[in-house]
């Protein structure tokens, strides 16, 4: 009996390692891409060289984080583009004694879209991206600080939604 038991845990245990939990060495990325252009994000914001950072995050992001390289748009198997919708900042809380802000928020909002220009297929839309981080003045952070960590966060999420979805 004590046998048979040990024979079946043994069969359920390499039973387990052979299928494993799911998992697969295949790539998340879409395949049959390998090079993007990332056009200049364009803005409806007047607050000057967001667009600019936010270009040279992604393509920073694309070289750093996929197997995708950037490219010439004449070369190029894809193109992501973008428009900065809007940024607000608002306050979160204030100094009890002086009601001066003691922490900020700023909020991003974008949209962008991914395009295969092979085939012309959307690969990935957005048209309502929104990316907010909170900043303290008293510590001596300002919009400028925010604004860099919005826009390093937007370039991870854009360059995340590249991925092949579940």
């Amino acid at each position: 009996m004590w046998r048979t038991w040990q024979r079946a845990l043994g069969l359920i245990a390499v039973g387990t390692c052979l299928t494993g939990c799911g998992y697969s060495s295949a790539s998340l990325h879409p395949s049959g891409i390998r090079t993007v252009y990332v056009e200049m994000f364009q803005s409806r914001e007047f607050r000057r060289d967001i667009e600019f950072e936010l270009t040279e995050a992604l393509r920073k992001e694309i070289d750093r984080s996929t197997p995708y390289r950037n490219a010439p748009k004449s070369r190029a198997d894809t193109v992501l583009s973008g428009e900065i919708l809007e940024v607000r900042q608002g306050t979160l809380g204030r100094d009890f004694l002086t009601d001066m802000p003691r922490e900020l928020a700023a909020t991003f909002v974008i949209s962008y879209r991914w395009k295969d220009l092979r085939t012309g297929r959307i690969l990935v839309e957005n048209p309502n991206f929104v990316q907010t981080v909170d900043y303290v003045p008293p510590v001596r952070e300002d919009f400028f600080v925010a604004r860099q960590e919005a826009v390093n966060r937007l370039a991870r999420r854009i360059v995340d939604t590249m991925e092949t979805p579940w």
